[in-house]
């Protein structure tokens, strides 16, 4: 009996040593290389953030001048994607649609054709939560980690770095993602495995498109009943119709500082990207038999605005295409 317990009191010592050592390494690694995919209105502010965090970057983005801003910060501009994963062992990918994710990562010079074993790829994109498994399941092949990680904050959020990332993957991986992301986010979220995480951002961007608009139909009603905007605001702010688009995010001109409305809708979140997201929460309603009579309807709302003339404004402009379609 004594010889089999000294036999696991060295088992367990060795054990330990086995987790200390990987513990060691990670924090050793911690300010290796990062690779990150996809420099534009969210992955630029990202990507400047884990740079002031002392990671080294090496990037790459479609369009060779969204690089610029980041190269002049001190990081390294490769080729294409799979020149990143050629040198490094975190990847961050931030793209626009599914159809990017799917070139990124398992086209012709995609991730997967020079991915190093053990990598840990994340996803920051919005896209269809099967796809994600999908590439989880490539990734796993290939030897790799793939975790779906969208984020909720708009270009304000990842700029000064208080995103909200929802993750989905392996849970034995995620404190190796969240010493990422807690880098460009204040709120980092384990939801489930892969997928979930896309799941949350679907779900979350649909009541955001809903409550954008609502808040621009009670505003233009308000207007038109002869109140001021900003006192209607302060009134649904301090009552129980405040939201995000109303207290923070206010689609009429002048009522919120710093917003997209009063800089004619330029920047933030894209008309477009909002339609796609819609889109994406339509698939998987119909997949999932469930009823989204206000969603269907948002998504129809936000697809007429994009054949209208306001796909690159963002999302708020909502406020303005019903103005312009009183009768």
């Amino acid at each position: 009996m004594a010889a089999v317990l000294r036999g696991y009191r060295c088992l367990v010592r060795r054990c330990n040593h086995v987790d200390f050592a990987f513990v060691s390494t990670r924090s050793m690694a911690s300010k290796t290389q990062v690779g990150f995919i996809g420099l534009g209105n969210m992955g630029n502010p990202m990507a400047k953030n884990l740079l002031k965090h002392g990671y080294p970057i090496i990037a790459t983005d479609v369009f060779p001048e969204s690089c610029k801003e980041v190269q002049e910060l001190g990081a390294q501009i490769v080729d294409n994607p799979a020149e990143v994963a050629d040198k490094a062992d975190r990847i961050i990918t931030m793209l626009p649609s599914t159809p990017n994710v799917i070139d990124v990562y398992t086209g012709p010079n995609g991730i997967l054709k020079k991915v190093k074993k053990g990598s840990l790829l994340i996803d920051s994109s919005t896209i269809d939560p099967s796809v994600s498994k999908e590439v989880a399941a490539a990734s796993e092949k290939m030897g790799a980690v793939f975790m779906d990680a969208p984020v909720s904050g708009g270009v304000g959020a990842a700029s000064s770095a208080k995103l909200t990332f929802m993750v989905g993957g392996a849970e034995a991986e995620f404190t190796a993602a969240k010493e990422l992301l807690s880098c460009m986010g204040a709120n980092v979220v384990y939801c489930g495995q892969v997928g979930t995480g896309q799941a949350a951002k679907i779900c979350n961007n649909m009541l955001l498109a809903i409550g954008m608009i609502g808040t621009s139909e009670t505003m233009n009603l308000g207007i038109r009943l002869g109140l001021d905007p900003k006192l209607l605001a302060k009134i649904l702010n301090m009552s129980s119709g405040r939201c995000w688009s109303s207290d923070t995010y206010n689609p009429v001109p002048g009522v919120v500082e710093g917003v997209p409305s009063g800089n004619n809708y330029q920047g933030g979140f894209g008309t477009q990207l909002m339609a796609k997201d819609l889109g994406l929460a339509q698939n998987t309603a119909t997949n999932t038999k469930t009823p989204v009579p206000l969603g269907s309807l948002a998504h129809q709302i936000y697809r007429m605005m994009c054949a209208r003339g306001y796909a690159s404004k963002d999302f708020s402009s909502v406020f303005q295409f019903l103005r312009e379609e009183e009768g």
